[in-house]
């Protein structure tokens, strides 16, 4: 027998095995349909816990901080986000933060999907990415290495529309990319994309556990957005330039 098929046998009989052993029992293909709650909860705790500390990976701050010794959060709006990094100090180490909040959102899906795929719970990936998606914007928001002072998760939000489902994400960046084009407020893209995310989710989902899960990221968004929505009304919001912001001599 070849040796990739010989690996492929020994690896999934070990994976059988360890599912089998999560899972109460060699019947775990028919147990996993209504799995342990208390498998479910530990499972859960996991997921939350890595893809928070995987949200903590602010890329505005670390790069400001640790890299130009100059913290983002003293300077413009205050915010540890990629507008503000880009207005402040622009350059090239913008692809930088944009990298890293992009990489850290899919790390934190992925984890929960390779999870769930572990212990042969294929059918709660949808729930997987959402409950993972929650906890990294929560991470990028309140980093607790950082005082608790982070961004306001548009770039990592959006990245995690995409990896929950093609639908979600077309409406989601869709509005945004409309909105920010057109007026160029990227706030106000940004309020799309928060106010439209629980509604996306129920139209394609039917779900109520996962329009819960929507309604919490969409209105971590919004609130993130508060001192921008009362700008926006007032007629004071800065509008985006591809330009750093000139400093006063």
């Amino acid at each position: 027998m070849p040796q990739v098929a010989i690996f492929a046998v020994v690896g999934g009989g070990a994976l059988d095995s360890f599912r089998a052993f999560v899972n109460g029992g060699p019947d775990w293909a028919v147990m996993c349909a209504v799995p342990s709650p208390l498998l479910l909860a530990v499972l859960a705790l996991i997921t939350g816990a890595v893809a928070y500390f995987l949200g903590c990976s602010n890329g505005a701050i670390i790069v400001s901080k640790y890299i130009l010794r100059n913290d983002i959060r003293d300077h413009g709006s205050g915010n540890a986000g990629l507008t503000n990094f880009h207005r402040v100090f622009g350059g090239k180490l913008t692809l930088v933060v944009i990298l890293s909040d992009v990489v850290k959102a899919i790390l934190a899906i992925s984890f929960a999907l390779f999870a769930v795929w572990l212990v042969g719970w294929p059918g709660l990936s949808a729930l997987a990415k959402y409950w993972a998606g929650l906890w990294c914007l929560l991470g990028h928001m309140f980093p607790c290495m950082f005082g608790f002072r982070g961004g306001k998760g548009i770039l990592s939000g959006g990245t995690i529309a995409i990896m929950i489902d093609w639908r979600v994400a077309l409406v989601v960046w869709g509005g945004f990319l409309i909105l920010v084009v057109v007026t160029r407020y990227v706030s106000l893209g940004s309020c799309w994309a928060g106010a439209s995310f629980p509604f996306v989710t129920f139209a394609v989902y039917r779900d109520p556990v996962l329009t819960v899960l929507a309604v919490a990221i969409g209105g971590l968004i919004l609130w993130k957005h508060r001192g921008n929505i009362g700008r926006l009304l007032h007629g004071t919001e800065s509008k985006f330039t591809l330009h750093k912001k000139k400093t006063e001599a």
